[in-house]
């Protein structure tokens, strides 16, 4: 059972937002060592498709990327997450990494909030660097992979 009422302003704007497009996105500022990120929450209450989370840019960016794939879902052609997509950023192929339930904690609080628990799949957005390797490729630059650090389990041949 998804929550309906809120106990403050960032949570009624959260439901505010997913009343009114269906999604919200929530964005965390880079912290220490820690990667800045977005993700969604209602994607999969509104149109039943996964949340999403992307690492590693900047808020705005973070949004239109996300709001291209919460439009797909809403129009019933969702981006079929089995499959690399360029439909998220232009001349680039996107991956998908289902996110492991164990991750959500430390990543979608929001998430669990609004879901009451884990009770959602989540799935990552993994992007390429300039030269087109993932953070997984052993080639990648260290600094690429701190930014956008891969959460879920086994990732990595995608």
């Amino acid at each position: 059972m998804v929550r309906t009422v809120a106990e403050d302003e960032s949570e009624q704007k959260v439901l505010d937002d997913i009343a009114k497009f269906g999604w919200h996105c929530i964005s965390i500022f880079a912290e220490g060592e820690e990667a800045e990120y977005s993700f969604t929450v209602g994607l999969f209450q509104s149109f039943g498709h996964p949340e999403l989370i992307i690492f590693g840019l900047a808020p705005q960016v973070a949004h239109q990327i996300l709001c291209i794939a919460a439009d797909a879902a809403r129009s019933g052609h969702p981006l079929d997450l089995a499959q690399p997509s360029d439909a998220l950023v232009n001349n680039y192929l996107c991956c998908f990494t289902q996110v492991p339930a164990s991750a959500y904690q430390a990543y979608v609080g929001f998430g669990r909030w609004y879901y009451g628990g884990n009770a959602f799949p989540l799935y990552q957005v993994v992007w390429p660097s300039r030269e087109g390797l993932y953070p997984w490729h052993p080639q990648a630059a260290p600094e690429f992979r701190a930014t956008q650090p891969v959460i879920a389990v086994g990732a990595g041949g995608a």
